[in-house]
């Protein structure tokens, strides 16, 4: 036959009929006007037909122009459609969640690791309290969780353990007495940390107060601060700024971190997120008796419920039994 359709010359034509004119229709694809006249006129040629014709300071499509139009908008759709098909689909962001304790010390390293080991994966992050990430789980909001408490669900991906230190300000005193309570500054209930504060000095037989509740981070640490009561937080070794650790309180057993992963999040996101973290708490992962340095984990050693709820580290103290993570209905860290 020898004759045939092109693209370009047909997106002209289409332009043209949709443009109202050549001109506009040379503007709106930043062609030339004469190159938008020679596109017609190609087409002219390849069907033998006329399909545009002048109208006044106008111009019209004709019967077998407007027969074109109709077939050039299926061509191009179905050429458009072949070409998107073959174009990589951008992937949809990771979001992954933190509470504030996570956030400061993990988020920024975990971030740069990440870049470099999923190039291709775009992440996003989002900082609440547990319940709220818990709820996001669930929702799909959030597709990985960093959370407090024992990995006693399949989904959890256990990660390591949080080292918790007492701080006050620098000029706060133990009350002397051991009868007078030791003022607490703490998140609001219910809260992992502030549970684990109260039970190492409850079974010290330490009296303890709240002196002050905040619902955020930055809220504790300003309570503590100001002199209202010491304060327990986990800090990986980076002392708050105006705060001072303290030796002189009972020292609590390490709180366990897991990796919460939304049950239809591909397990290798999941797991390259794992031993990130695993790397960057310094903890190993425990898939038995013998412990794993993180460095040798394998995909098959970090897996969820691969560390038994409330295991630790050796040489680490027990965890007390009622250790737990928030239920979904709760505001804690």
């Amino acid at each position: 036959m020898g004759r045939t359709l092109d693209i370009a010359p047909l997106r002209s034509f289409v332009a043209v009929a949709d443009c109202g004119g050549f001109q506009r229709a040379a503007s709106a694809l930043h062609l030339s006007q004469a190159a938008v006249s020679q596109h017609v006129r190609r087409l002219e040629a390849a069907t033998g037909r006329i399909l545009v014709e002048r109208q006044g300071r106008g111009s019209r499509l004709t019967r077998d122009g407007e027969h074109l139009l109709r077939q050039a908008r299926r061509i191009l759709g179905l050429h458009d459609e072949t070409l998107h098909s073959f174009v990589p689909q951008a992937a949809e962001p990771v979001v992954i969640g933190s509470t504030e304790h996570a956030a400061a010390q993990l988020l920024p390293s975990l971030n740069g690791i990440l870049e470099q080991e999923l190039p291709h994966q775009v992440m996003r992050f989002r900082i609440d309290r547990g319940n709220r990430l818990r709820e996001g789980l669930d929702t799909g909001q959030v597709d990985l969780a960093l959370l407090l408490g024992p990995a006693d669900d399949p989904r959890a991906w256990p990660v390591g353990q949080l080292e918790l230190t007492w701080y006050s300000a620098p000029t706060w005193e133990r009350p002397s007495s051991l009868s007078q309570p030791v003022p607490l500054v703490v998140f609001d209930q219910p809260c992992s940390l502030r549970n684990r504060a109260l039970e190492a000095l409850s079974f010290h037989a330490i009296p303890t107060v709240i002196g002050a509740e905040a619902v955020q981070l930055a809220g504790v640490q300003a309570a503590i601060r100001a002199g209202l009561g010491v304060g327990l937080m986990a800090t990986l070794g980076q002392t708050p700024e105006g705060l001072v650790a303290r030796d002189d309180l009972p020292q609590p057993a390490p709180l366990p971190m897991a990796l919460w992963a939304r049950q239809s999040l591909p397990a290798e996101i999941s797991r390259r997120v794992a031993e990130t973290l695993c790397q960057l708490l310094l903890a190993p992962v425990r898939p038995g008796p013998t412990a794993l340095p993180p460095e040798s984990l394998a995909p098959e050693s970090l897996a969820p419920g691969s560390l038994a709820p409330g295991s630790l580290a050796p040489g680490s103290p027990a965890a007390p039994a009622d250790a737990h993570l928030e239920p979904s209905t709760s505001k804690g860290v």
